[in-house]
């Protein structure tokens, strides 16, 4: 099946911190891809800079490096095609080195799409958008991209998006969540909007219940300095995973138009039930994971990794989330995260309620609640459980099935990564699948609560061995309403 591409504007692309992780795993394959599927204009230009001392030569050698550990379809034509767009340019972001190089090297296209891209730690965000303003890059033409984490509370958020705001326009500003640019997130809401199946049951009288996973099979790693000042719920919750909730629950919008979305959006945030000191203990469960075996081998536990064994960073989090609107009164929304867990995925699990009456004999067997699994990865595709009857004779005998759609199977193309959808809305000037700043602040008004309960508390996270699906307080978080954590996956 092929691919409409449409291709974009022209334009200029910055990437500062272009030499760290981020660019190599995934910025720099995912322009690669774009460039390679004819979506990038010849003219366009991706301009890198970080503080090593690179010739633009150098740096093209880096990027071929890149490609080929993280692309596995690479083209000589398109590779060469692509290295001959990439330039390089030394900037002291603190100081005044290389501003003038990069001035220069815009000023030559002045009335094209100009988009800065920070691939860099949240303590650069102000000092590089200051180094912008002060070097006279902005135009009405220009877009900046900060990556989250967007604050570590809400006082802190509101600095950084007032540093930044001092710069940019609200709608020049691209708060990139790359879990909204996944395929499976945005088929979401094709389910939702563009079928006249589901939107009419997608409220409290047909659903029972709705679950949230983000789990990894992976430890923090490298990320150990980072993660220990952050958290499951700074890390995961606070962006990812209630951006997911609020595209499951929102009304409705006006159109896909991005104000009209992330209007809806802002809705569910602003509808959660708080979650303080009086009921956290009810509603969250905290966990930091110890050694045990995943992927058939033995790992260390968290403070191992960390390098001492004074930490009280959660590595896992469920909690029971509660949205005081008509359409979701009553009906709990189950979310957790996790790191070292039994395996990688993301899901949302729809479960619906059971029917009201069963006219088959005992002898046709149990008859399980529909439910509706939307995978994000690694696989994914979109299922839905019904009942069917067993072929064959004998009587009517009743058994789940599942109704798949695996969109690598449904298509075969290669699904493109959530970057280059993400890169390529930047440069249109879309913010539909991007975090207005008022969402940010309601995100952190319901979160930050629960880390003040949670400071307050004499508990400490609850001890879980690697490999397994987290402390058993989790379980016991969803089974006291009677309900279980869907874990059958696709």
């Amino acid at each position: 099946m092929a691919v409409r591409v449409i291709e974009v504007a022209e334009f200029d692309l910055v990437v500062f911190g272009a030499s760290g992780d981020l660019a190599h795993r995934k910025l720099i394959p995912a322009l690669y891809h774009r460039c390679a599927d004819g979506q990038v204009p010849e003219g366009a230009r991706i301009i890198c800079s970080a503080r090593r001392d690179y010739s633009s030569d150098d740096y093209r050698q880096w990027a071929r490096e890149a490609l080929q550990e993280h692309v596995s379809d690479l083209e000589d034509e398109s590779l060469e095609h692509f290295l001959a767009r990439l330039h390089y340019v030394k900037i002291d972001v603190g100081g005044t080195e290389g501003w003038s190089e990069l001035r220069t090297l815009l000023d030559e296209r002045p009335d094209v799409v100009r988009a800065f891209y920070l691939a860099v730690g949240p303590d650069l965000f102000g000092t590089i958008c200051q180094g912008i303003g002060n070097a006279g890059l902005v135009n009405e033409q220009t877009r900046v991209v900060i990556e989250k984490p967007i604050g570590k509370d809400g006082a802190s958020a509101k600095s950084l998006n007032d540093t930044v705001g001092a710069v940019f326009k609200e709608e020049q500003i691209f708060r990139i969540d790359h879990y909204l640019g996944k395929e499976t997130v945005q088929n979401l809401m094709a389910l939702r909007f563009a079928n006249a199946l589901f939107e009419p049951l997608w409220n409290a009288a047909h659903i029972d219940h709705v679950q949230i996973t983000v789990a990894e099979s992976l430890g923090v790693g490298g990320r150990a300095g980072y993660y220990d000042t952050a958290g499951a719920l700074r890390d995961m919750v606070q962006n990812h995973i209630l951006q997911l909730l609020c595209l499951v629950a929102m009304e409705p919008p006006e159109s896909m138009n991005a104000d009209s979305v992330r209007d809806e959006k802002l809705k569910v945030l602003k509808a959660l039930s708080p979650i303080t000191e009086a009921n956290a203990d009810k509603l969250t469960v905290r966990g930091q994971y110890r050694a045990g075996a995943s992927a058939g081998g033995a790992v260390p536990g968290y403070l191992e990794e960390l390098g001492h064994d004074g930490s009280t960073t959660e590595t896992f989090v469920a909690l029971k989330a509660e949205i005081a609107n008509w359409r979701w009164a009553g009906v709990p929304f189950y979310l957790r995260t996790g790191k070292r867990l039994a395996q990688r995925v993301s899901e949302i699990a729809v479960q619906f309620r059971p029917i009201p009456h069963s006219i088959f004999d005992a002898e046709a067997g149990h008859i399980s609640a529909n439910r509706l699994v939307i995978r994000l990865q690694p696989d994914e595709g979109v299922q839905m459980k019904v009942m069917i009857k067993d072929p064959g004779p004998g009587g009517m005998r009743l058994r789940e099935v599942p109704l798949d759609m695996s969109f690598a199977e449904a298509f075969k193309i290669r699904n493109p990564d959530a970057y280059e959808r993400l890169i390529m809305d930047v440069i249109r000037g879309n913010q539909t699948l991007f975090m207005r700043r008022d969402e940010v602040d309601a995100a952190w008004a319901w979160i930050d609560p629960i880390l003040d309960a949670w400071k307050s508390s004499k508990d400490t996270p609850r001890s879980y061995t690697a490999g397994t699906w987290g402390p058993s307080a989790s379980i016991a978080l969803v089974e006291r309403d009677g309900r279980t954590w869907a874990e059958d996956g696709l």
